[in-house]
């Protein structure tokens, strides 16, 4: 039997939703062993006072498998 932890991670980039996705999987990559899933739950972008487009964010569950 198999037990797997999920956590939500932000992302962010100057340039488009999914390197703001790939930088966060990237991240947990780093730190994180047995990545399984990610699923994107929403996208959104940070403004300035213009209206122009400061950076994309994507907000991600990430599952791996639990270690005891």
């Amino acid at each position: 039997m198999s037990v797997y932890k999920v956590i939500e991670l932000i992302g962010t980039s100057a340039t488009s939703w999914e390197d703001a996705a790939a930088q966060a999987v990237a991240k947990a990559r780093s730190s994180l062993r047995e990545l399984r899933i990610v699923e994107v739950n929403k996208l959104d972008m940070k403004l300035d006072e213009a209206g122009n487009i400061l950076a994309y964010r994507a907000r991600l569950n990430v599952s791996f498998k639990y270690e005891d």
